[in-house]
C-alpha cells in the first residue's frame, strides 16, 4: 500500500496594518504562487482525494486558488502545528479511503513534518508555495506511529 501526502505551505501574505497574523490574507505574489502551485500539483500527477487546511485566511486563500476541488476539512490544529500536531490531524482526519491528501499549512510545520516522515530526506529552503511530496507506506490513521513504516520524500517543488 502506498499513499501520498502533499505539504503545501501557503502563498507569500499581505501584512495589513491592524490585522491579525491569522487572519492576514495573500498578496497579489502570493495569489499567484498559489495558481501555480494548484497547476503543478495537477500537472505532475497528483489526483487529491482529501485537503486538511489550517482555518488561517492565508492557508484557505491558497487552497481557493489552487483550483483543487476536493473534499476539505479546515482544522485549527494545523496553525502553528508542530509535526506531531499535525500527525495526529492526519491520523484524526484523513479518510481513510484516500489515496492522496493535501495538507495546507505553514512554516516550519510543512517542511519539519517532511523530515519527521523521512529522517533521511533533505529539505535546503521551503518558501511560500512550496509542496513536499511524501510516499507514505501506512493506513493514515498510522502514520507517525509506526517507526519502521517506510516513508520517502519524493519531490520538493518551488513554483515561482
Amino acid at each position: 500500500m502506498s499513499r501520498t501526502l502533499i505539504l503545501l505551505r501557503h502563498g507569500k501574505s499581505d501584512y495589513p496594518l491592524g490585522v491579525a497574523d491569522h487572519e492576514r490574507p495573500l498578496n497579489e505574489r502570493g495569489r499567484r504562487q498559489a495558481a501555480l502551485a494548484g497547476d503543478w500539483i495537477r500537472d505532475d500527477g497528483h489526483h487529491i482525494d482529501a485537503v486538511l487546511c489550517s482555518t488561517a485566511a492565508r492557508t484557505r486563500l491558497t487552497l481557493e486558488r489552487t483550483g483543487i476541488d476536493a473534499p476539505t476539512d479546515y482544522v485549527a490544529d494545523i496553525y502553528g502545528g508542530t509535526p506531531d500536531e499535525l500527525l495526529e490531524v492526519l491520523r484524526i482526519h484523513a479518510p481513510a479511503d484516500a489515496e492522496t491528501v493535501l495538507m495546507v499549512g505553514h512554516f516550519p510545520g510543512m517542511p519539519e513534518t517532511a523530515l519527521t516522515l523521512d529522517a533521511d530526506g533533505s529539505i535546503d529552503r521551503f518558501p511560500t508555495s512550496a509542496y513536499a511530496v511524501v510516499r507514505v507506506g501506512v493506513e493514515w490513521d498510522r502514520i507517525g506511529l509506526d517507526t519502521d513504516a517506510e516513508a520517502r520524500l519524493v519531490a520538493l517543488r518551488i513554483p515561482r
